[in-house]
């Protein structure tokens, strides 16, 4: 079997159908995950909300008559070639150019919805990604309702039909002329609250809104914050958001107005390590929540500034779980080191758990979650 030849090419004809309409559909899901990102409210959205996803419909090959049978045919495949020939595209027909109406055959797309819960586990499993590693001291107590017992008094909703139809069979079995059922055959599911440990984590976002940052770079700093959420989410029971926005001064702001927000004037990433480490200390107790922290930026801040961010960064690495970086450069790679890099490698280089990566395309936020995992398992 050549490398070329699909996998699906090694199963039954109407397994390779299945499999092979599998795979177009999650290469259609995964082309169109941009758009995952494009509602105002994505992260703190609810999670089992869908979303529809175009699929090209594909026909049975079939034979037909050109248009216009009897008009001159010059493009390729009429006549004999010789070496040298430039084979280019037929002319295009009259209406495509000019965006007129025309008589062409059209395109179908099917439209599938689907949970972006069920999109985000395709991807993970994917990227088979490792587990991220809670704090061992982060454990706290959550009240819990567990089912305990059964009792003859109770809610219609917890009435147990099975234990209900055992006592009843087992009372008519000694009785003479039983009835069916009695309310003394009835028994109820109790609950009961608990104390169970449980992990929480607490992500906090912070955006550099300065003039330099375009809308393209806005956007690839959302698709980054979006899916690195879905991740964490799926490793702590709870999961709180903040999310912090900068230019030479720092705001918290919800999530709506996080990405629409926009500034001018110059970039001092130390305001908002200084807002995000007082949220830590007065609000999210190290040694009960695993905190999160990922900075996007295009790399620019104020020079006199480094001193004090390298400071309130370095604090917060030695608080946190872990701190990401990401440099928004759509795109081409830049060849310098940024004033923002500089930072982060320094303080990386003394042994904080803090990374840094480049988002220059949409592709590139995979490979940058990938390396923020893997380093955070490794710390």
């Amino acid at each position: 079997m050549s490398a070329e030849t699909p996998w699906y090419d090694l199963f039954s004809r109407g397994s390779r159908d299945w499999l092979r309409h599998n795979q177009k559909v999650r290469d259609a899901v995964q082309q169109n995950l941009p758009n995952l990102v494009a509602g105002p409210d994505v992260m703190t959205g609810a999670q089992d909300r869908t979303v529809q996803v175009p699929v090209h419909l594909l026909e049975h090959a079939r034979f037909r008559l050109a248009d216009s049978w009897n008009k001159p045919q010059s493009a390729a495949g009429q006549g004999k070639g010789k070496p040298g020939d430039v084979l280019r595209q037929a002319d295009p027909s009259p209406g495509e150019e000019s965006g007129g109406g025309g008589n062409n055959e059209g395109e179908v797309k099917l439209m599938l919805e689907f949970k972006v819960d069920d999109i985000i586990d395709w991807l993970w499993e994917e990227l088979q990604l490792p587990d991220l590693k809670p704090r061992h001291n982060t454990a706290i107590e959550d009240d819990s309702m567990v089912r305990e017992g059964w009792d003859k008094h109770g809610a219609r909703a917890r009435l147990d039909r099975r234990r209900t139809v055992k006592e009843a069979v087992k009372r008519r079995a000694i009785q003479e002329n039983p009835v069916p059922f009695t309310n003394e055959d009835l028994r109820f599911r109790q609950l009961v609250q608990r104390r169970k440990p449980a992990t929480n984590a607490v992500v906090l976002f912070a955006l550099d809104v300065s003039a330099s940052m375009t809308e393209a770079e806005r956007k690839l700093a959302k698709s980054f914050f979006f899916f690195v959420l879905q991740g964490i989410r799926r490793r702590y029971a709870k999961v709180e958001t903040r999310f912090i926005a900068h230019t030479t001064q720092a705001w918290e702001f919800s999530e709506s107005e996080f990405f629409n927000v926009s500034g001018t004037g110059g970039t001092g990433a130390s305001t908002a390590f200084k807002l995000a480490l007082e949220m830590i200390e007065k609000e999210y107790d190290p040694a009960r929540y695993n905190g999160y922290l990922f900075y996007a930026s295009d790399g620019e801040n104020f020079t006199e500034d480094r001193p004090a961010a390298t400071d309130y960064l370095n604090t917060l690495a030695g608080l946190l779980n872990f701190v990401g970086y990401v440099e928004t450069v759509p795109g081409t790679h830049r060849t310098t080191e940024t004033e923002m890099k500089a930072i982060c490698h320094e303080i990386e280089h003394a042994g904080a758990p803090i990374s840094a990566c480049d988002l220059t395309r949409h592709d590139d936020v995979w490979q940058a979650i990938r390396k923020f995992f893997i380093k955070q398992q490794a710390e």
